[in-house]
């Protein structure tokens, strides 16, 4: 019934105003809260990689339209020189979005592709999400804290050409869904992210050697309907590993997951019932 519908559902001045009440929010939540952001950036890049990434610029999305792809590395060519180099220090949080600043036409972004109210919608910006998938995947694999990340409430592509496990994006929409990571240590970490022609690529690194390394992996993975949807669901675990003897030192949970799929999934794939 209409009356179960949010405000925001039934009329885009409502969703709009929603916005702009959540913008408002999260600005002076982060004024009273005192949080510490990182914002000095280097040329001087530290000697240390944590992690590196590459994800490729371009790939079938569905039946979406190709100039969406387009678009987004237009975006992204735009956000990344505005976090290349960072560098957070010591109790120093990093806000993707504080760095990056509003996605907007006059600072030169354009339409991409926009997963927002349970559906891939165009938008200005669209595509920056990549970005975030980025910065997350290495954070998984290194000592700074995720403070915040937000998963994305369906699955809207098939796997072609996807490298890094379901579940392990994260959801940006400026400012009040964000990607921040802190740094609880006492020395520095350092933000590196550039494109080539076919890939956006990232390296985390650190001011002097770690003695950890991290690996994250892929359990319980499964599709399976429900009535007549479809859904996916994993977990994902993380190893930490003594560099010097290559033993685990530990392993945690780091997150279950589970999204309605948009997409047809062969029957083969599929079992019954919801996961235990």
């Amino acid at each position: 019934m209409l009356l179960k519908r949010r405000l925001s559902e039934i009329h885009p001045v409502f969703f709009y105003t929603r916005v702009a009440q959540l913008r408002l929010k999260r600005r002076l939540s982060d004024i009273l809260a005192g949080v510490t952001f990182a914002h000095h950036r280097s040329d001087e890049l530290f000697p240390v990689t944590i992690k590196k990434h590459q994800s490729l610029l371009r790939r079938k999305l569905g039946d979406s339209d190709p100039q969406l792809q387009e678009n987004k590395v237009i975006n992204l060519a735009i956000a990344a020189p505005t976090i290349h180099g960072l560098r957070i220090g010591p109790g120093e949080t990093f806000s993707l979005w504080k760095c990056v600043g509003p996605p907007v036409t006059s600072r030169g972004y354009v339409e991409g592709l926009q997963l927002s109210r349970g559906e891939v919608r165009r938008g200005v910006g669209g595509g920056l999400c990549q970005l975030a998938n980025l910065f997350y995947w290495m954070a998984l694999h290194s000592p700074l804290q995720v403070v915040e990340r937000h998963h994305h409430s369906f699955d809207p592509f098939p796997d072609e050409q996807r490298v890094l496990p379901f579940g392990s994006g994260a959801g940006i929409f400026y400012n009040y869904v964000d990607l921040r990571l802190h740094n609880p240590h006492d020395v520095s970490f350092g933000l590196e992210v550039w494109l080539t022609d076919q890939h956006i690529k990232g390296r985390l690194s650190c001011e002097v050697e770690w003695p950890h390394s991290y690996k994250v992996e892929e359990r319980e993975h499964r599709f399976f309907r429900l009535g007549e949807r479809t859904y996916r669901t994993n977990e994902l675990w993380r190893r930490t590993i003594d560099r010097r003897t290559g033993e685990t030192v530990s392993q945690a949970l780091l997150m279950k997951n589970r999204a309605e799929v948009k997409y047809p999934v062969a029957e083969a794939l599929l079992s019954f019932g919801p996961a235990d």
